[in-house]
């Protein structure tokens, strides 16, 4: 029988699981611009084609519905009232199709207002979604669990792909894991974790985030085994100012029991050549494991 997957909270290119929500009783289009704003580019391009092409083909009927009423147009074509509505919608005005009755240029008045309010909305949504500030941050695709310094160390590492700085990079980690309290009853709890450092002046190459597994961390006591068997997720949230656009930047991840490698350390990627400091992002998320000297030997 396959083992089902753990759920998780946050996915791996940081934004919030698929989670389900049910007896809200808010309606689908309640928060229509938050949801517009947060779609692909290709389902937003795809909807405003839609709607575009829905509202010309509604009013190049209601053209048809007026009879003869414009001039130049093939009597009961929908084809040229469909384009008399482009025209009309977009302003355009060649002014070979004209409308030539009060029931058109009512029609007409109304589409153009139409037009205008449609226009600004796409204009405005589409240039919200194109200015939001964004951070480009690459995770190790795991976590490792090793000696360092002598001391238990929980440690990942990321890396700002882009070629300006994020400064003053501000990085959070919490546990979360289910928990049972004296009464019997299962909980959901976030537990904070200590870092060596959660803060960098300027986060412009690579950084490794540590964390000491000593007896005040969540994770003391804690394997493989009881951290799967306990749903737990390290989710990590990063907040920083873009020094190109001077707005708040952040970047999410989350690592699952199973993304946790014991007895293991990242291979270095920094290597200075002359007088440059080169980063070999294509080892970025090569593991390779450390001698049985130093071995933590967790229990399994």
């Amino acid at each position: 029988m396959a083992t089902q997957r753990q759920p998780r909270l946050v996915t791996r290119d940081g934004r919030a699981a698929g989670i389900v929500r049910l007896g809200l009783a808010r309606g689908r289009f309640d928060d229509a611009y938050h949801w517009l704003l947060t779609a692909s580019w290709l389902r937003l391009i795809g909807i405003i084609v839609a709607i575009y092409a829905t509202v010309n083909i509604l009013f190049a009927c209601l053209y048809l519905a007026g009879g003869d009423c414009i001039e130049n147009a093939r009597p009961g074509s929908f084809v040229d009232a469909y384009f008399f509505s482009v025209q009309t919608m977009a302003t355009i005005g060649y002014g070979k199709m004209v409308p030539k009755t009060v029931f058109a240029n009512s029609i007409v008045a109304v589409e153009a207002l139409i037009g205008m309010l449609f226009v600004a909305m796409a204009t405005g949504l589409l240039f919200a979604k194109f200015s939001r500030p964004t951070a480009r941050v690459l995770f190790s695709r795991v976590a490792v669990i090793t000696r360092r310094d002598g001391k238990p160390t929980l440690m990942f590492r990321l890396a700002n792909t882009r070629g300006n700085q994020i400064v003053e990079a501000t990085l959070r980690v919490v546990l979360a894991r289910q928990e049972r309290t004296q009464e019997g009853e299962e909980i959901r709890r976030f537990h904070d974790v200590k870092l060596v450092r959660n803060t960098i002046s300027f986060f412009a190459l690579s950084w490794t985030v540590m964390h000491v597994v000593d007896e005040h961390s969540p994770l003391a006591g804690a394997d493989a085994s009881s951290l799967s068997s306990s749903a737990s997720e390290l989710i990590i949230s990063l907040t920083g100012l873009d020094e190109t656009f001077s707005q708040t930047v952040h970047a999410r991840h989350s690592y699952l029991a199973e993304e946790l490698v014991w007895d293991a350390r990242f291979i270095d990627i920094l290597k200075r050549d002359g007088g440059k400091l080169i980063v070999d992002y294509a080892r970025f998320h090569d593991v390779e494991t450390v001698p049985a000297a130093l071995a933590l030997k967790p229990a399994q």
